[in-house]
């Protein structure tokens, strides 16, 4: 079994996340080459998703790129994941199944004329949001959390992962549904088997190296099919695996701000181990128990995750504010005047001017 070294293991995630000095030309290429983008739309500093575009595409990128993207069908979203519409084949059969591995066929077959009567008034009106939509359950929905009783919004999500609802569109924070059959294009559908195959390759292709656990990206894939071929990793416990167009390649690395999101920080593992990056998203802790902030940015400089920026954007006021910026390791007058230019970057491309605290 091949060894690769701690430094190249990083190179290798970098450069397949597209985080390297080689930028990617637009959006489309950019999501096929990270497999997916996270939609995610709080705005402590920026949706995911424009985020995790600025990151890559740089300080061209205007978030009506993404959004003509998708609008003439080159994306489609499913659970809150953008991806090319050319993979729509590969999520036909778990479609067709979701309901069942998700528990959610006894609601829906309980409450078939409301999910019928939504279909129906799509289909006569066009697009709607949730709030055109009248609540006419038969049968609540069960949850004792967050979504209990939220009929609409649970019916729409569960039409959607079921195939039969597209997300075309989001006025505010409220997604626009239509028919699937208006906005999908006729597609084979590619066995389950072959799907899990081809997908766990475009998960290795982008994360460029992965641990060899069913556990890597469960949002992404339940139960990843191995591919690509095993390595040891010098002084880095675990079994892994690695994309082989990887190897061997050379690495020029740069500075960029990036979301939680993103695809680098996929898997927390992962990046404890390889990036011995010690970091967690607090922005669910009270405010006495965070470390590094809210809604901290990772901040990459080269192959090493090297702080994060603890900063939050007002766009009332038109600031971009700066709390503080964690070192793990001391910066030196070069890194730090390259974090420093990114901060602006990102500030100006947020069009917000930056208040340091």
């Amino acid at each position: 079994m091949q060894s690769i070294s701690r430094r190249e293991a990083r190179q290798i995630a970098v450069r397949a996340a597209l985080l390297d000095a080689a930028r990617p030309d637009d959006v489309l290429s950019m999501v096929r080459g990270i497999a997916m983008l996270r939609v995610e739309l709080t705005t402590t500093v920026a949706p995911a998703a424009d985020h995790i575009a600025w990151s890559r595409l740089g300080q061209s990128y205007r978030p009506e790129d993404l959004t003509q993207t998708q609008g003439v069908g080159l994306l489609f979203e499913r659970g809150w994941m953008l991806r090319p519409m050319s993979d729509l084949g590969l999520y036909l059969a778990g479609m067709r199944t979701w309901a069942d591995r998700a528990n959610a066929r006894g609601w829906m077959d309980a409450n078939a004329d409301f999910a019928q009567g939504i279909l129906d008034r799509i289909a006569d009106l066009g697009p709607l949001t949730s709030r055109d939509i009248p609540d006419e359950a038969f049968v609540p929905w069960p949850s004792t959390g967050w979504t209990n009783n939220r009929n609409v919004t649970q019916m729409l999500e569960c039409l959607h992962m079921s195939g039969e609802l597209a997300v075309v569109g989001r006025a505010g924070r409220l997604r626009i549904w239509d028919l699937a059959e208006r906005v999908f294009p006729q597609v084979d559908e590619v066995p389950a088997d072959e799907s899990r195959r081809v997908r766990s390759e475009r998960l290795l292709t982008a994360c460029g190296v992965m641990r060899d656990s069913i556990a890597v990206s469960p949002t992404e894939l339940h139960g990843v099919v191995p591919v690509g071929v095993p390595v040891t990793i010098e002084g880095v416990p675990g079994k892994w695996r690695v994309d082989p167009e990887q190897l061997g390649r050379p690495f020029e690395g740069r500075t960029s701000i990036l979301s939680p999101f993103d695809r680098l920080m996929t898997d927390p593992h992962r990046v404890a181990r390889l990036f011995e990056f010690d970091y967690t998203l607090e922005m669910y802790k009270p405010a006495v128990t965070r470390v590094w902030g809210q809604f901290a940015l990772p901040i990459l400089h080269g192959d090493a995750l090297i702080g994060k920026l603890d900063a939050r954007s007002d766009y009332d006021t038109g600031r971009f504010v700066v709390h503080r910026v964690h070192e793990d390791v001391p910066f030196t007058a070069s890194v730090r005047a390259a974090v420093d230019q990114q901060i602006d970057f990102f500030a100006s491309w947020l069009r917000l001017s930056i208040e340091r605290e």
